[in-house]
């Protein structure tokens, strides 16, 4: 097993030639769990989650040579991550005739009820159930927000969007996500 190492630890490996790939390796065990659950909250399928993994930490032992440090390494992994899960969602939203359709969603829906990974209680499904009614950007608001709990300035840095936009969009989807979860309740 492989201790946890910190960032910087990370960076000075793969800053070296001979200790490149050990740096890699520490990089992917450090930081597979936390990508994985962050893709896998925007894509829902493992399968699609782990494809959108893969290509992250392609893109990224194709770029980490230019990591400036200007924002901290978790952060940069997660603005990959979230661009890649992005880019795959548009590219389904385009091959799919109804781009995010009702039947979509009924089918993600059904999705989560079958799925191991949201395997909760009956409000958990329903807090899923009430995310998937989200646009994409307010959904990769709330989920780095409340899953992640990251910092609105971090968020900033990996959305590349203002820390005012960041919580009127976190504000907006907690609205409905809460009318979602009313109604749902009035049923």
């Amino acid at each position: 097993m492989q201790e946890t190492v910190n960032d910087e630890q990370i960076l000075a490996l793969l800053a070296q030639p001979n200790t490149y790939e050990k740096g890699f390796r520490r990089l992917m065990h450090q930081y597979q769990v936390p990508l994985y659950a962050h893709i896998r909250r925007l894509v829902w399928s493992h399968d699609d989650a782990n494809d959108v993994l893969q290509n992250t930490f392609v893109k990224v032992f194709r770029s980490i040579d230019r990591f400036e440090g200007k924002s901290k390494l978790y952060t940069w992994l997660y603005r990959i991550a979230t661009n890649e899960a992005i880019t795959f969602l548009q590219q389904r939203a385009r091959k799919e005739t109804d781009s995010i359709s009702d039947t979509h969603q009924a089918y993600a829906a059904q999705q989560l009820k079958a799925d191991s990974w949201f395997d909760g209680d009956a409000i958990q499904l329903k807090l899923q159930q009430a995310l998937l009614q989200l646009p994409d950007k307010q959904r990769v608001v709330f989920n780095l927000r409340y899953y992640d709990e990251m910092p609105y300035e971090e968020m900033s840095q990996v959305l590349y969007t203002s820390v005012g936009a960041l919580k009127a969009s976190y504000h907006h989807a907690v609205r409905k996500v809460e009318a979602f979860l009313k109604n749902v309740a009035a049923e």
